[in-house]
């Protein structure tokens, strides 16, 4: 009797199963060598046997589809974290910029407002209007390598806009800047004298006469805007000519307010500023006016630099008085 004859798998039976296989349509049902000869699994066939688009192909690109996933996850987080500020707050050291905004808000309302008191001379536009530039300029030079100088809220605003400022360092400065124009106006305060020739207004602003509240919003708007562009042009990387000129073009920035608008709304351009009197001398008329116009100013002066006039992001970190 003769033997059965073992079904064996020569090398021309292979190739014959992979013309086949290549040739059916693609909407045939595609069987991979590795199910009809599971033993040959891992052996030298699986380059020739196995096609582009089997299973095995399928998974890898799905592997990297999830990679390429993960990665895109990995850096929005990364994103997120950078704007929001986490590492840079939780440093120690950040204890020195945040000091410098608090000094430097408290010598901003203490000289700027000392200049608007009767101290038995009546106190002049123009005299006002320099005090408050040079105080800045003096400011920038002074704490600009430290925390940038920002001491206004609606320039911290302006450059968290245009992303030179993290969210949460945005946050405590302008607490800190409170804080300071607060202690500003408590200091002036303690050292007026108690004589009926001299004011204790503490320079509060006020609107003019037969100004609305509308028309203040609008001033101020218009002079912070004025005020944050420039800023942020001065301090511009494509811009190193005007390294050393940041402080004097931003102080001939703030004068040129004050004597346009000073009899109009007082020509806060601060809402910190602005704040300090009020809560020490408790005169809160209109004291909205100073807080949405230079902050709706700051913003929108910070959204068209970022989206017209800026043509790259910026190198440094730290976008503000830092020369």
């Amino acid at each position: 009797m003769r033997r059965p004859v073992e079904n064996r798998y020569s090398y021309l039976h292979l190739w014959r199963e992979f013309v086949v296989f290549h040739g059916r349509p693609n909407t045939a049902k595609r069987l991979t060598f590795e199910l009809r000869h599971p033993t040959l699994k891992g052996n030298m066939y699986d380059s020739t046997v196995y096609p582009e688009d089997s299973t095995r192909g399928e998974s890898d690109r799905k592997t990297d589809e999830d990679a390429e996933k993960e990665a895109q996850v990995r850096e929005r987080i990364k994103r997120a974290k950078a704007f929001v500020g986490v590492d840079e707050v939780t440093k120690i050291e950040f204890m020195i910029p945040l000091f410098a905004e608090v000094l430097g808000t408290c010598l901003l309302v203490f000289i700027g407002c000392a200049s608007c008191n009767n101290w038995n001379v009546e106190p002049t536009v123009p005299q006002i209007a320099l005090t408050f530039g040079l105080t800045i300029a003096s400011l920038a030079y002074l704490l600009g390598p430290i925390s940038g100088c920002h001491i206004n809220p609606a320039v911290t605003l302006g450059l968290l806009v245009t992303g030179n400022c993290t969210l949460l360092k945005g946050l405590f400065y302008i607490i800190c800047q409170c804080c300071g124009a607060v202690c500003g106006a408590a200091l002036l305060k303690v050292i007026l004298p108690s004589t009926p020739t001299v004011s204790t207004s503490v320079g509060n602003t006020a609107l003019g006469t037969n100004i609305t509240v509308g028309q203040g919003v609008l001033v101020e708007a218009i002079i912070t805007f004025l005020l944050v562009l420039v800023v942020h042009s001065v301090t511009d990387s494509r811009r190193p000519e005007m390294k050393n000129m940041a402080a004097l073009a931003i102080g001939l920035t703030i004068t040129a307010a004050h004597l346009a608008c000073v009899p109009v709304t007082g020509s806060s351009m601060n809402p910190a500023r602005s704040l300090g009197p009020a809560v020490i001398f408790g005169v809160w008329e209109d004291h909205w006016v100073y807080w949405i116009g230079p902050i709706l100013g700051g913003l929108v002066a910070g959204a068209i630099y970022r989206i017209v006039f800026w043509s790259k992001i910026k190198d440094d970190d730290e976008a503000s008085y830092d020369f």
